[in-house]
């Protein structure tokens, strides 16, 4: 297969869940596309704006650690390979791979529904969690700077937030990061796979490099917010060298906690993975997939509640030790992150803001 440059997914095929045209495996017309028209054009990123009548997203999951979430964009331009949202996109009739990383949806009324959310009778906050599906702080996020105006939101009423990121443009919000830990309403989660840019490149192709991952670590830490770094996902036989080297060099900015999470292949990102392994790993292709098997019971992913983030078997025991005994050497705990959700006040909703 041809490598396509600077994105992480390999082809754009569409998903067969529901009903969408597939792919024909050979004589399809985009087999023979080049020679008829020349070479395909470069792919770029469009975003389309769309305007949902709500923005918080509630779940019931028992083995996540959050009842409510808000995503201001709809795919993510970094392109992870891994990434467990892709299959979202099959709901809008977009491919999970290249058009989740080049056909983008931003909310540009998610602050206003926010506020409108928080203002009613009778809500009862908890922890509203970001960058649970895509990255709050991808590369669109410089130019609509909808994750601001949420934070701006949440503390207007002092309302509690966490931020999951694999981007340093987290801090061009500090100066409401910082506000918001001064009232422990806000803890950021920062994740780092790999110290090694080329790899990082490879598997995160328009993620910053894990040094300005790292950096931005490291001044959340200085601004007294709490930060965690998230090592996630730990791929077999790819990144999982790595795992000590990380935790160390967390442990050496003043970070106080960590914590990881083994890849997870669901519906469509499966074969997506495969592609990439085909492309940039062929001769450790077998071997990967050989381990994320035995680490599912077999298969290629397991959504069962619970399980799904504990994966078993002796690779899996292998990891869960190498890491807690790495934890133990930098002196690192387990995340703690009791936030405050005792000061909320309901927003104003005529627009104005007190943020004092």
């Amino acid at each position: 297969m041809e490598q396509v440059k600077g994105r992480g997914a390999q082809s754009g095929d569409l998903s067969v869940r529901f009903d969408l045209p597939a792919r024909e495996p050979d004589g399809d017309w985009r087999d023979t596309r080049e020679a008829i028209d020349g070479p395909a054009p470069k792919l770029r990123t469009e975003v389309t704006e769309e305007t949902p009548r709500s923005i918080l997203n509630f779940n019931q999951s028992p083995d996540i650690p959050f009842d409510r979430s808000i995503n201001a964009y709809r795919g993510c331009e970094h392109g992870c390979i891994y990434c467990f949202a892709r299959p979202t996109h099959a709901y809008l009739d977009l491919s999970p791979g290249l058009d989740f990383e080049t056909k983008l949806f931003a909310k540009p009324n998610a602050a206003d529904l926010l506020r409108a959310t928080l203002a009613k009778r009778g809500y009862e906050p908890r922890p509203i969690a970001m960058g649970t599906n895509t990255d709050p702080y991808q590369p669109i996020e410089s130019r609509y700077r909808i994750t601001r105006q949420i934070l701006e939101v949440c503390l207007d009423a002092r309302h509690p937030v966490t931020i999951t990121t694999k981007s340093d443009r987290v801090l061009a919000d500090l100066d409401l990061i910082e506000e918001l830990a001064k009232r422990n309403l806000i803890a950021v989660a920062i994740s780092v796979t790999s110290l090694d840019p080329h790899l990082s490149r490879l598997i995160e192709p328009r993620a910053p490099s894990p040094a300005k991952r790292l950096a931005a670590l490291g001044k959340l830490v200085e601004a007294g917010v709490p930060a965690h770094c998230s090592i996630a996902p730990v791929i077999p036989a790819i990144t999982d060298d790595a795992m000590e080297g990380i935790v160390a060099r967390v442990a050496e900015l003043g970070v106080t906690s960590a914590g990881w999470i083994v890849l997870r292949l669901p519906h469509e990102v499966a074969p997506l993975f495969r592609e990439w392994l085909d492309v940039h790993f062929p001769d450790r292709k077998d071997k990967v997939m050989g381990i994320v098997r035995s680490i599912r019971d077999g298969k290629d992913n397991d959504p069962s509640f619970f399980s799904r983030m504990k994966p078993t078997g002796v690779w899996a025991d292998l990891f869960r030790a190498r890491f807690d005994l790495a934890k133990k050497r930098a002196g690192l705990g387990r995340p703690v992150f009791e936030l405050d959700s005792t000061r909320f006040r309901p927003p104003m909703t005529d627009g104005q803001m007190r943020l004092l």
